[in-house]
């Protein structure tokens, strides 16, 4: 459980998603949290199509002029990162680009979750850490005085994380995939894949195939 310099991961371009299947209602009634899930993998179009959901462009000209998401953000921060852990390394989605950054190799999944549940949904194949970037309310579309108050900041954030985690709940119950949202080990994930000042890691999703 070590993570290494990014030296033998490339980019992963992520096909278009595929639009269709389910309805929203289905998808409403199929939600629920998954605990136990399987090590089976998750196909690249599975996966690029619960990214895009959870985060993704979705019209070029959105709040303020600037891209649309298919997740809300306080004035458009898009404060939100998206972290992708799999057995091979970390990625982090790029919702313009639509594709995944490698940030650092080797297998870190167990942080993704707390301590104390950390054998949990262990090789689940897709885990992922939602981190907010502080600065990115400095670029927001509209300069509301709250994005700058450090106590209203953690509003906006949580309600956001709460946005794209429920987006992904939704495109995971479509795909026939299980979900479970939860804690994450804030402190070895920072040290694991060092981040920046103004990254904080705030929680995990666990995906994949339900074995319950």
């Amino acid at each position: 459980m070590t993570a290494r310099p990014v030296t033998n991961l490339e980019p992963i371009a992520l096909p278009a998603p595929a639009f269709g299947g389910g309805t929203l209602l289905k998808a409403l009634k199929a939600r629920h949290t998954s605990r136990d899930v399987s090590a089976e993998k998750i196909p690249l179009k599975a996966l690029s199509a619960l990214l895009w959901a959870a985060q993704g462009v979705n019209r070029a000209q959105g709040p303020f002029g600037d891209p649309g998401s298919t997740a809300g953000s306080a004035s458009n921060s898009r404060e939100i990162r998206i972290y992708v852990l799999m057995e091979e390394g970390v990625y982090l989605y790029e919702p313009g680009p639509h594709r995944l950054a490698p940030v650092v190799a080797g297998d870190i999944r167990r942080l993704a979750i707390g301590r104390a549940q950390q054998d949990a949904g262990a090789l689940a194949p897709v885990r992922l850490v939602y981190v907010v970037d502080i600065e990115r309310f400095q670029h927001a579309g509209f300069p509301e005085p709250g994005l700058y108050d450090p106590e209203i900041q953690k509003s906006y954030y949580f309600v956001d994380t709460g946005l794209v985690a429920q987006n992904v709940y939704l495109a995971a119950a479509t795909l026939g995939l299980g979900a479970w949202f939860h804690n994450c080990d804030k402190e070895a994930f920072e040290q694991a894949v060092e981040l920046g000042p103004d990254l904080r890691p705030l929680f995990g999703q666990t995906i994949g195939y339900a074995s319950e």
